[in-house]
């Protein structure tokens, strides 16, 4: 199996599509190679620039992540983008797939463009979606543009995976100070008022920068808003140089090795957490006892902590009950 992943991990460098989307399909599957051909990737990797996409639904992410892309690849820049999908309650797989997203990119080599389903996962960002996100990087793309979902409070996701975080905002989304979430305001690098061509586009841009001017700088950045109307190309530009404006600001800050550390300690810490639920679970436990303790729990014959110590002493991790 090992020149057989070799060669796959070179073709994937090399920037084969389908060795690429062969490797994100495996990842999605939890493959056996997908482990091994991320660790062997993994040496290259460290040279793209991922911008995460958010905000409620409606907000035209897509449109502008598309535009977005069209701006990096005149520049000559490889782009590989990630549309973080509704999971389907009958196959788990994305609700929204590829061939409905940026019809325009479908023969352009230098983009890569792939629809994840959320799988349940809180704010849509599963570890397969930080997987992809480093294997885009082996492949030499060299920005990453990861689009979530937008649903609920667990939009603040998208800032332990991406670089730069752009929250997408709209007029004429009901109360307007109310729909801009405390955990949205924290986040964002960079605001974007999209469609704001729109009736009320004005007010809404004058109340987002009264409630930024509360926000307290990191490392003497304040979030800029950018007013854009992206089915129409407007602003598009101004977008790209704010994100690159960001990126020059961090990439000088005094914390940026501390950031990366920070990052990687809670990449560590996922995966750690992941692969321990898996062999304690799906190893030790199985999925038909594990819906036996449960209902213990629903019956009250015993506590969820109780439960928790007896799967754990099961796997020789903790104490006896």
């Amino acid at each position: 199996m090992t020149t057989y992943v070799d060669n796959w991990a070179e073709q994937v460098r090399a920037g084969d599509v389908r060795a690429i989307s062969r490797a994100v399909s495996a990842i999605e599957n939890r493959e056996r190679e997908a482990e091994e051909i991320l660790r062997q990737l993994f040496p290259y990797t460290g040279h793209a620039y991922r911008v995460g996409i958010t905000g409620a639904p409606g907000t035209g992410k897509s449109t502008l992540v598309d535009r977005l892309a069209s701006h990096y690849r005149a520049d000559q820049k490889t782009v590989g983008i990630i549309a973080v999908d509704p999971s389907s309650p009958f196959t788990g797989g994305a609700i929204l797939g590829d061939r409905v997203r940026m019809q325009g990119h479908a023969t352009d080599s230098g983009i890569f463009i792939r629809s994840m389903a959320t799988r349940g996962f809180l704010g849509g960002l599963a570890q397969a979606t930080r997987d992809t996100a480093l294997l885009m990087d082996a492949a030499g793309k060299q920005m990453i543009l990861i689009e979530t979902v937008g649903v609920g409070q667990g939009e603040i996701e998208i800032v332990r995976l991406a670089d730069c975080t752009i929250v997408v905002l709209m007029p004429g989304m009901g109360d307007d100070v109310q729909s801009l979430k405390a955990g949205l305001m924290e986040i964002g690098d960079i605001f974007v008022l999209n469609k704001s061509d729109r009736e009320g586009a004005d007010r809404y841009d004058q109340q987002l920068r009264a409630i930024l001017q509360l926000v307290p700088e990191r490392e003497g950045w304040k979030p800029p808003v950018v007013r854009t109307v992206a089915t129409e190309n407007k602003g598009v530009d101004e977008l790209a140089r704010q994100i690159e404006l960001f990126r020059a600001h961090f990439d000088q800050a005094h914390d940026r090795k501390a950031r990366e550390v920070s990052h990687w300690k809670e990449w560590i810490l996922q995966l750690l957490e992941a692969r321990l639920l898996e062999r304690v679970v799906g190893e030790q436990l199985g999925e038909r006892e594990l819906d036996r303790i449960a209902l213990q729990v629903a019956e009250r014959k015993m506590d969820p902590y109780g439960a928790v110590n007896q799967i754990l002493a099961r796997a020789g991790l903790g104490d006896k009950p």
